[in-house]
């Protein structure tokens, strides 16, 4: 995808956005995480929510149209709808796979399950790893306090929803760009595995230690049923679907397919998900499209008035004076965590060319390995900083939600990330990035 920031590069003759054009996003970001509070009963209205969100969004894009040309616009309204029809075939292709057995979320398991889920989105990406896998997580757990339960899903964001995917381009979005602009596919598995092994190890087993000390103190657990089920799939053939969606993504990078090939394809595989699962399935998993929709309702808003805030990243971001990898580091992560975390990326990395003898971005693994790690483990770990900082995250918390798990509010979300995953950011800065 072509970022609308990109076309604010210095040179492009394109005036740099006023500062003060980054407060409808913040305006955005600031009611996601207030409104809930003070106006919990409205809030749980999809209707309320487009009400706040697009009483923002229409007069920024008014005033960008106005201001400035349509292009940037037009390309945030491509990778909107390309990011939504992702999330949404994911989505629909998921919840029509029942994993049918009596898992009992005891610690050892739910760590488990999240290491599973880590590897796994290498493979089919940390969106279709965490659509895949939240359900059997919630299910295991049902028996659990409603604090253990929530811990889990937290963990759970940290580690399948972002962590676990920086190994492969198919992992998250801004390794997929990297390749498209020269990284050798291989490239992060070869080069990030410590990075990874360490962030993942330190936070599962913080997770391990909570998740026992929780046990503890929950109610005691129903008893073992008399005939527990056995494990197995129902609609598998969805798996079909969800590795069709992949390919997909994957066809767009091989090919440079035109916008509107692979957006039609992924949702011709959600309807034909929905044809082919029997509704049994669904009603067992719980599926609605309540979740979705919320997702689909609140990025509108985020992708619409981050445009000025990317735009003036893309002009000044050669002056943020980074130089060594932990600069890069945290940079591209504290950016990511509450901008699109693939632009993000593009930008940093193209700030790390201007610095080495790169040509292109492709270039740095070999020119400044270092900085290209550093910019990648930025873009990757510290999008679960917040829920909007990566694409599934707010998707598992919806889908936590709908299936009666008191979630955290968006500061009470970050309080938790900020006690855990920050010392271990920290950590991974001297260990890697010096």
């Amino acid at each position: 995808m072509t970022s609308p920031l990109l076309l604010f590069a210095s040179g492009s003759g394109h005036p740099l956005p006023p500062y003060w054009s980054v407060i409808p996003f913040l305006l955005t970001l600031l009611g996601i995480a207030i409104l809930p509070l003070v106006a919990h009963h409205r809030w749980e209205s999809n209707r309320f929510r487009a009400g706040f969100t697009w009483t923002i969004a229409i007069p920024t894009a008014a005033w960008w149209l106005w201001r400035f040309d349509a292009t940037a616009l037009l390309h945030a309204g491509e990778e909107y709808l390309a990011f939504i029809l992702l999330l949404g075939s994911l989505y629909v292709a998921s919840g029509g796979i029942y994993i049918r057995g009596s898992m009992r979320g005891r610690p050892a398991t739910n760590v488990g399950l999240c290491l599973i889920g880590s590897i796994l989105a290498n493979f089919i990406g940390t969106t279709g790893a965490s659509m895949l896998l939240i359900r059997p997580f919630l299910k295991a757990n049902a028996h659990r306090s409603m604090r253990s339960r929530s811990i889990g899903v937290i963990f759970f964001i940290f580690s399948v929803s972002n962590i676990g995917g920086c190994l492969t381009p198919l992992g998250d979005p801004p390794l997929f760009l990297g390749f498209l602009r020269g990284v050798e596919f291989q490239w992060p598995f070869l080069n990030l595995i410590p990075d990874w092994s360490v962030a993942l190890a330190v936070v599962l087993s913080v997770y391990f230690v909570w998740d026992r000390k929780l046990l503890k103190g929950d109610p005691a657990a129903p008893p073992p049923e008399a005939s527990p089920q056995r494990f197995g799939l129902d609609g598998a053939r969805n798996g079909f679907i969800l590795l069709g969606v992949i390919a997909f993504v994957l066809g767009k990078g091989i090919f440079k397919w035109p916008f509107g090939i692979q957006e039609a394809g992924m949702g011709l595989l959600a309807i034909l998900s929905l044809k082919v699962t029997p509704k049994a399935v669904r009603a067992a998993n719980r599926f609605t499209f309540g979740p979705m929709l919320e997702v689909a309702i609140l990025f509108s808003g985020i992708f619409t008035t981050m445009v000025p805030a990317l735009a003036i990243l893309d002009v000044k971001g050669s002056e943020m004076g980074l130089e060594a990898p932990w600069h890069f580091f945290w940079a591209t992560g504290l950016l990511s965590s509450f901008l699109d975390n693939a632009p993000t990326y593009l930008t940093m990395a193209t700030t790390a060319v201007s610095q080495t003898d790169a040509t292109a971005i492709g270039e740095l693994s070999l020119h400044a390995p270092h900085l290209l790690a550093g910019i990648s483990c930025g873009a990757v770990f510290m999008g679960a900083n917040t829920y909007i900082g990566n694409g599934p995250n707010f998707m598992v918390r919806a889908i936590a939600v709908e299936n009666g798990v008191a979630m955290p509010s968006f500061f009470g979300y970050m309080r938790y990330s900020g006690m855990i995953l920050l010392p271990i950011f920290v950590v991974l800065s001297f260990l890697f990035f010096r």
